[in-house]
């Protein structure tokens, strides 16, 4: 994992964050979970966005970060990325930061579901939680009145 000097600004992460909130909100609007993320480059530049889209495609493989990560296109390498996403990701897509050495993951919210953004750290990953209460209040409404799908996405 490539090393960076600075740690990511905490303004800039929450404007990533944005897109991803934004994502999730779509998501929600299409009848599906909503979980949000994105990918940029350090320096704030989009990559791609996408959200959780299981219900509406009926694939169990298109969560949030991998809909951004595909969205984003083929590059060389990716530790100069940052991975914005609404939720802890979970370990599939802790495992997509982890294939390919995404070097930053900025987080919403840890406290609907706590994934695999510990392990990602260990491994030097920049992780910044936001703990942002709109990310939490989304989702965890989400979860309350849509208990047995929420489970079915989380693999409960």
């Amino acid at each position: 994992m490539r090393s960076f000097n600075a740690p990511l600004d905490p303004a800039l992460a929450r404007q990533m964050l944005a897109t991803a909130y934004d994502e999730a909100v779509q998501s929600l609007n299409e009848g599906g979970i909503p979980i949000g993320a994105a990918l940029f480059l350090r320096d704030g530049t989009l990559l791609g966005s996408g959200h959780n889209r299981r219900v509406q495609e009926n694939d169990a493989s298109v969560h949030a970060e991998t809909d951004a990560f595909r969205k984003a296109g083929r590059r060389r390498d990716y530790p100069d990325c940052v991975m914005a996403t609404t939720l802890s990701p979970c370990w599939y897509c802790s495992g997509l930061v982890r294939q390919f050495n995404i070097g930053a993951v900025v987080i919403g919210e840890t406290t609907n579901f706590h994934g695999g953004h510990d392990w990602l750290g260990e491994l030097g990953v920049e992780i910044l939680v936001l703990d942002d209460e709109r990310c939490t209040e989304l989702l965890g409404a989400f979860i309350d009145q849509h208990h047995d799908l929420w489970h079915e996405d989380i693999g409960l």
